[in-house]
């Protein structure tokens, strides 16, 4: 699924990406999900707004996600697959898991990964001196080999902090330290529009007459299982979108409202709108490549120098990771450094990544610049 906000917005939600960013809260922190942290993850999926395919509130499933996430950071990877790696982000002074996210190396690795593509027919006619341009849906197997950032969901507490930018953003530390694991392009997929009573217009308008559950019966089933069986019943023909109701017209590319900032922050990392959307509720996707993204981009290492906490400088704040792969870690901390370019850490924040004084650690901005939204130009 995926969100979209008209272009009207985009400077006033754009302003808000670095307050949203400079907003910390307590002492956090991004690790891979393990075994005991299976039922803060089931929450996380039970409490998420709406409710997402790629995360279901099904205990078997995310039992298995988990368990494939280890299996993942436990090998050798040469080239993205079916990997799937899952994160957490842990809030280390309550003790408690408030958040979590995945990547999918490769969305399609498994089962084709469906949307609907926005396409432009022409119909003309020399007789009539008629040219009219149709706007359709196309159904689409294009975005299977991209990895996948998806099935992020965060406690509400922390909704409008750092601790939201940090669980999104630090995937792509991750990705930045690992890029054989990964595709060179990058989706994102976000909820999509639903009216006041939880309903999706375009599920309403399209999937409805072709299944007998509504749209979260089917959202649901989908997560369990997996979306390929939509492409089974799904007309293989163009829907032609004035044959839709105006409704189901209106929410094509729209964002589910809690989804607003999470869009805007994707686009100010240099992420762009696809033509493609989702099969159920036709939000956006997004996507990106790998060196576009600012997080990639603007990215360094820098080696440790531990001094007392009072002592540090203030700075703007950056995301921190080390450099272990199943024990990775990834945190806030202030981008200070010394004239040799050595990041100063507290000891509390190195014991947090797991670094001694001189590992080198790797260090992006947590804030970003103003929103460009923009089409892919490779789509026009």
């Amino acid at each position: 699924m995926i969100d979209a906000a008209g272009s009207s917005d985009a400077g006033i939600l754009s302003a808000g990406v670095a307050d949203f960013a400079a907003r910390s809260v307590g002492n956090l922190l991004v690790r891979p999900a393990q075994s005991g942290d299976l039922a803060a993850i089931e929450r996380l999926a039970g409490g998420a707004t709406p409710r997402l395919t790629n995360l279901p509130a099904h205990r078997d499933r995310l039992e298995e996600r988990i368990a494939r996430s280890s299996r993942a950071l436990a090998h050798n990877v040469d080239f993205p697959g079916d990997e799937l790696y899952t994160f957490v982000l842990e809030d280390r002074d309550l003790g408690e898991i408030v958040g979590t996210a995945s990547i999918r190396a490769q969305a399609g690795a498994q089962d084709a990964y469906y949307t609907y593509r926005q396409e432009t027919l022409i119909h003309a006619s020399q007789q009539l001196n008629l040219r009219h341009e149709v706007q359709t849906l196309s159904l689409s197997h294009e975005m299977s080999e991209v990895s996948l950032l998806c099935a992020l969901s965060l406690d509400s507490r922390y909704r409008g902090t750092s601790a939201a930018t940090l669980l999104r953003r630090a995937r792509l530390m991750f990705i930045a330290q690992y890029p054989e694991r990964f595709a060179q392009t990058l989706g994102v997929a976000f909820p999509g529009y639903l009216d006041e009573e939880g309903r999706s217009p375009f599920w309403d308008s399209v999937g409805r007459h072709f299944f007998e559950q509504g749209y979260h019966e089917i959202n649901l089933l989908a997560g369990v299982r997996s979306k390929s069986f939509i492409a089974e019943v799904m007309p293989q023909f163009p829907l032609y979108l004035p044959l839709l109701t105006p409704q189901a017209r209106a929410a094509i590319g729209r964002e589910h409202p809690d989804h607003e900032q999470a869009l805007q922050e994707m686009l100010a990392e240099g992420f762009v709108r696809s033509r493609h959307v989702d099969i159920f509720d036709a939000g956006p996707v997004v996507r990106g490549e790998r060196q576009r993204l600012r997080t990639l981009t603007h990215c360094g290492w820098h080696p440790v120098r531990i001094r007392p906490a009072a002592s540090l400088p203030d700075a703007e704040p950056a995301m921190v990771a080390n450099q272990q792969l199943a024990d990775f870690r990834c945190t806030v901390a202030r981008y200070a450094l010394t004239p040799t370019g050595q990041l100063l850490l507290s000891e509390e924040q190195a014991a947090l990544l797991g670094v001694e004084e001189g590992r080198a650690v790797l260090v992006a901005p947590l804030a970003l610049p103003n929103v460009e939204d923009a089409l892919d130009e490779g789509e026009l």
